[in-house]
């Protein structure tokens, strides 16, 4: 038995810590319908000064089942979501596993090309899109897609009456041609319920869309087992009860917020606090009315909200459990942000192909620092899970060795939608069982601890010597006056190939290129300090709020 099969990382558990889970239903619709019966007037959405109920939610969800079976939706289609964070996300996706359908999730930052490919590609048979993102984008799209039968709309002013001008300035309800109003359509059905369908473990309850950073966008089948096991997983790790709630700052089409707000909240069940899209100082007014107790999310979230004018110590005290995911995160923001609020960020690290977590750190403890790269643990292997670092050779490497994440268990997708090679290429092992080659390069520590030291793709080759963007960017974070940095490889006469950092400074704050240099040259070695700096009012970003290096790189 190898080193990753005795799961040396099993002592870093808490004592009451189970090493092992199993899915608790059959499927995430029953997860639902269980939620439902044991709590049925719990508010499991709270938007400003609206709320919906978990019966409002079944009843509402029944009607959208009922009207996409109503225009030829059967099971096994999938209906596409192009929406911010409202509460009309829940009721879709209720709504479509009800049907028996796929809930296609969209980033609402896709644009005419990547809308015409998601929906080409899984031949979606509905889409559900936010009224002004249809007028945008969508409309020259769908006449394109022969699939797409069913285009409802729908709007964030729905839900709720507050109207925040931080968000909602201009924005007015309009209807396009070749559409229905999604609250025409579930009044027109009135009580009439769905027919029951029967959903398994290892029917596909969400396609997830990769981001396309290594080529072009895949379906990450995300099965109901997936979802479920891993909403437990949170719940478990985290130890939430009926008593939490979840404040929505990842957006609800990405996989932290299908699993880590949206299936938690189903699970438990809790209220989910949505507030559109990320905006600090709506968030920060969200947290004072709502007092939620969890959240999940991308590292700029909490370097936003710690920069968010007015934000108080208090603000936060509710907040008990944080976690951030998805990016990188320098120890030297854990630490600030913990001096500002007296709260600590926990790690949690995943992929779109593991639902959500494959690792995290414990609740309650603190991930350690490695001494040498300066890197934040990102924790250890959750229930269930074995995770190896693999050499290129596809052999085990020893502790402290740099290789690939190899990562099994209940969470791990069992293929790309349509796309047998890549499937084969990167969620198989050898023996034909389900494993992902995440990508990721790291190693494990003595103690069974694992850290993330980059994307192999974003290695920078200076001169023969490698470099690795994160230990850049984690000692650029020391300086006072960075809020942001991200670092990139350039072309190099010399070098080949030279480190270029992008850095946004703090309010109130001044720094020259010069110093940052210098700041970095006194911490590091000669062929790893940036030789350019560019100072950016905002660093680009993603909607998850990782930092695009590639759009830096071009």
């Amino acid at each position: 038995m190898g080193t990753y099969d005795e799961r040396p990382w099993l002592p870093r558990y808490r004592d009451d810590y189970p090493h092992d889970v199993e899915p608790e239903y059959p499927s995430a619709l029953a997860m639902f319908s269980a939620a439902l019966e044991r709590s049925p007037d719990t508010e499991i959405v709270r938007y400003f000064d609206g709320t919906l109920t978990l019966r409002e939610l079944d009843r509402l969800s029944d009607q959208f089942a009922v009207a996409l079976t109503d225009r030829g939706f059967e099971k096994g289609h999938r209906l596409a979501t192009y929406l911010q964070n409202i509460p009309q996300v829940l009721i879709a996706v209720i709504g479509t596993w009800k049907a028996g359908g796929i809930v296609v999730s969209i980033n609402p930052m896709s644009r005419t090309r990547e809308l015409t490919t998601l929906l080409s590609d899984c031949e979606a048979t509905a889409l559900l899109a936010e009224e002004d993102l249809f007028g945008q984008v969508a409309a020259e799209v769908v006449p394109t897609i022969p699939s797409l039968r069913i285009a409802w709309t729908t709007s964030p002013l729905e839900y709720q009456t507050r109207h925040d001008e931080r968000l909602f300035t201009g924005m007015e309800r309009t209807r396009h041609e070749g559409t229905e109003d999604l609250t025409e359509v579930l009044a027109s059905i009135g009580d009439r319920k769905p027919e029951p369908v029967e959903l398994g473990l290892d029917d596909v309850a969400f396609l997830g869309y990769t981001s396309g950073t290594t080529g072009p966008p895949k379906g990450a089948m995300n099965t109901h087992r997936n979802v479920v096991f891993n909403a437990r997983t949170y719940r478990d790790w985290i130890q939430l009860g009926p008593e939490d709630s979840v404040l929505g700052v990842a957006p609800l089409f990405h996989i932290t917020g299908v699993i880590g707000h949206m299936a938690i909240a189903l699970l438990i069940p809790i209220p989910l606090v949505l507030a559109y899209r990320f905006e600090p100082g709506v968030v920060l007014d969200a947290i004072r009315e709502h007092r939620p107790t969890f959240s999940i999310g991308s590292i700029t979230v909490f370097i936003a909200l710690m920069n968010a004018e007015g934000a108080q110590r208090e603000d936060l005290a509710s907040m008990t459990r944080l976690y951030s995911g998805g990016a990188p995160i320098p120890p030297s923001t854990i630490k600030a942000f913990s001096d500002q609020f007296g709260l600590y960020i926990h790690n949690f690290y995943g992929l779109t192909e593991t639902s959500s977590p494959s690792h995290g750190v414990p609740r309650e403890a603190d991930a350690p620092v490695d001494a040498a790269s300066g890197a934040l643990s990102v924790g250890v292997p959750v229930f269930s899970t074995v995770v190896r670092i693999v050499r290129d050779d596809g052999t085990d490497a020893d502790v402290g060795e740099v290789g690939e994440i190899v990562t099994r268990g209940p969470q791990v997708v069992p293929g790309y939608w349509n796309k047998p090679e890549e499937t084969q290429n990167a969620l198989r092992a050898p023996d034909g069982s389900v494993e992902l080659k995440t990508g990721d390069v790291g190693y494990m520590d003595a103690e069974g601890w694992f850290y993330v030291v980059d994307r192999k793709k974003d290695q920078i080759n200076a001169g023969g010597y490698k470099v690795w963007p994160r230990e850049v960017e984690d000692v650029l974070y020391e300086h006072p006056a960075v809020r942001e940095a991200a670092v990139v490889g350039v072309p190099d006469e010399y070098r080949g190939e030279t480190v270029k950092a992008f850095v946004s400074v703090r309010p109130g704050q001044s720094v020259d290129p010069d110093e940052l240099i210098a700041f970095c040259k006194e911490r590091m070695s000669a062929y790893k300090y940036p030789r350019q700096v560019e100072l950016m009012d905002e660093i680009p970003k993603t909607v998850t709020g990782k930092l695009l290096r590639r759009a830096l790189r071009s």
